[in-house]
């Protein structure tokens, strides 16, 4: 008999954000294989390991569900699998059920979904260590007895955070005794449960309700959110600036150390006008997009984005969307594919298509890069009202102008479908808590190693491949400008000025956007590449704000601010479309209406700028 015939089937089941993902990773490292079910676009995430008697077990992690009464296309999945009845999938034989110990009053009430299901299953009680922090008390023995199902203690950001799971799913667990949903009221045995096993401090409760006094109320709630994003966009300016300095010099320093080494000839070119010019240009924005991550991480775990998408469901609902769009919504901040993928828990067909059609609108951390360049150089840094920095003003009323697009386009669909139904939103909102400093510290980690891959991978290709096209061919004998002119990259940027100059588009800028689609902040790389090929001086990376300060009119900066605002200048986005709606049109038709209103909203900056000017 084959390893694969005798190896465990497992599934990790359990509600969204209860750290089911987290403990997966844990248990499989890199042993894991990501694909999609037959037939439907959520992903399939399954890997392995090895148990200590030396029985290999096969993990499957389903995606979050908060019901197996699925509304969700997640939620039809987790249901299909675990009933046996997903295409080309093969029933589990145990289920391991992950509940948020610091919330177990929403949890609790899954589980009790899931052990009718007549599976073996584990209760794996995550997120341990925080509620301890918290002072909740849980006693296992109890809650164990009235579940009649084995309850273990995990901490998946731990490395031995699942010893106990991986030694309890190496014994044999027996099935629980099937109770059907005719004998079962889920919420009263949920109430039952926590009186019993679960004794949460009163001081807890009390916080809670004083904090949500003023972070739901309808006028003060709403003054809040606004402040907490307006924090955001000015700490983003004024907290980066000296650690942006040091990454600056230091690059700079490099730079010059590596060319002295060497004689003058195509790899000194390739160092100084390709590497240093194109991927310093990129690396040094680091701090800030660093520090919007460090609030948004903060906000999820601190529990107050549930509150944000309930105090916000009222508006979004005018413009075509509801509460539940608003976490994917922010996390397109951070990355619109992301933001997209967290789509999956729109119930609404419609709210789902809506939402996904508008998140490329949201000012994700790569259009950061640009946006600090430009506003760096043309906007003065001074202060308004005498605490407020202006160019962190600038950069709020950018992010603002996406959100505010994001609902008017929303608007326009609801108004094209025709659709009048309500979509209810139901939540449930967690407690508050302080964010774990080692948390935050894993999450910015990762950020900053994803965005250093990008500045290492994609960057770093595109500038070479840039500087290889902006070198050659060489000038001809007798030529008097600048050899990238005359370059295969030059040649094609001044074909494409004839189609941006409507909007003030040099050929500098035209030749900047080819390679950005790739990804945004590669606009800035390939910046600094083309000017540094373009000019005489060495330290051209460093001096690119000061360049195009002296070289630019402020219409054509603005326009080109205005111009990252909509234009979807990333392939990635356009492909993670593709895959979750399983649909060629939807992706033309986002790439069409993007790139439309980025040409028509730059056209009237730029003339309207150049009018006043």
């Amino acid at each position: 008999m084959s390893t694969a015939e005798t190896a465990l089937r497992v599934a990790l089941v359990g509600n969204p954000n209860c750290g089911k993902t987290a403990l997966f990773n844990l248990l499989t490292g890199n042993r894991q294989k990501v694909a999609n079910y037959a037939g439907v676009t959520v992903e399939r995430k399954q890997g392995r390991y090895t148990a200590p008697s030396g029985r290999m077990v096969d993990l499957l992690d389903l995606p979050g569900a908060y019901s197996l009464d699925a509304a969700s296309p997640d939620e039809a999945i987790t249901r299909d699998v675990c009933l046996g009845i997903a295409a080309g999938e093969t029933r589990p034989d145990l289920l391991v059920c992950v509940a948020d110990a610091t919330n177990l009053r929403l949890h609790l009430r899954f589980v009790l979904e899931v052990r009718r299901l007549g599976l073996p299953v584990v209760l794996a009680l995550n997120m341990m260590d925080a509620a301890v922090r918290r002072g909740i008390r849980i006693d296992i023995a109890a809650l164990e007895r009235e579940l009649g199902i084995p309850v273990i203690e995990t901490v998946a950001v731990r490395r031995s955070g699942a010893k106990a799971l991986v030694e309890r799913l190496d014994a044999r667990v027996q099935a629980p005794a099937v109770v059907s949903a005719a004998d079962e009221d889920l919420h009263a045995e949920t109430r039952r449960l926590l009186a019993a096993a679960v004794s949460m401090p009163s001081r807890t409760a009390a916080t809670d309700d004083a904090i949500d006094r003023i972070a739901l109320h309808p006028v003060w709630g709403l003054v809040l959110l606004a402040g907490l994003m307006f924090l955001i966009f000015q700490s983003v300016f004024s907290w980066a600036e000296p650690l942006m300095q040091g990454i600056e010099g230091g690059i700079k320093a490099l730079g010059a150390w590596s060319v002295s080494a060497l004689p003058a000839g195509p790899l000194s070119s390739l160092l100084n006008d390709g590497v240093f010019a194109g991927i310093g240009s990129v690396l040094v924005f680091l701090p800030q997009i660093l520090i919007l991550f460090l609030f948004i991480l903060a906000l999820e775990e601190s529990g107050y984005l549930p509150r944000a998408a309930f105090l916000l469901d009222r508006l979004m609902f005018k413009a075509g969307l509801s509460g539940r769009s608003f976490i994917p919504l922010l996390s397109s901040f951070a990355c619109a594919i992301p933001g997209i993928m967290a789509t999956r828990s729109i119930q609404d067909p419609r709210d789902r298509l809506t939402t996904i059609l508008v998140a490329p609108l949201m000012t994700c951390s790569a259009r950061l890069p640009v946006y600090t360049l430009l506003i760096a150089a043309f906007i003065p840094q001074r202060t308004v009202a005498g605490i407020f920095n202006l160019q962190g003003l600038v950069l709020f009323a950018l992010y603002l102008a996406g959100i505010l697009s994001a609902l008017a386009v929303a608007f326009v669909i609801k108004r094209l479908h025709r659709d009048r139904s309500e979509h209810a939103l139901l939540l449930e909102l967690p407690s508050y808590r302080w964010p774990h400093p080692r948390d935050l510290a894993i999450g910015l980690w990762e950020r900053a190693w994803i965005f250093l891959k990008r500045v290492g991978g994609i960057i770093l290709a595109l500038t070479i491949l840039l500087w290889f096209l902006a070198s050659f061919p060489a000038p001809p004998e007798g030529a008097t400008g600048p050899a990238i002119d005359y370059s295969l990259a030059g040649r094609l940027g001044h074909w494409l000025e004839v189609v941006f100059a409507p909007i003030g588009f040099n050929w500098q800028i035209s030749i900047a956007l080819i390679p950005g689609m790739a990804a945004r902040e590669v606009a800035v790389s390939a910046l600094g590449t083309v000017y540094a090929l373009s000019g005489s001086d060495d330290t051209i990376a460093a001096e690119l704000g000061p360049l195009i300060a002296t070289q630019w009119p402020l219409a054509t900066a603005l326009s080109l601010l205005v111009w990252f605002i909509f234009a979807p200048q990333c392939i990635s986005t356009l492909a993670v479309i593709r895959r979750e709606t399983n649909s060629w049109r939807n992706v033309f038709v986002a790439a069409g209406y993007l790139f439309a209103l980025a040409y028509i909203a730059s056209f009237l900056t730029y003339q309207m700028a150049k009018a006043l000017s």
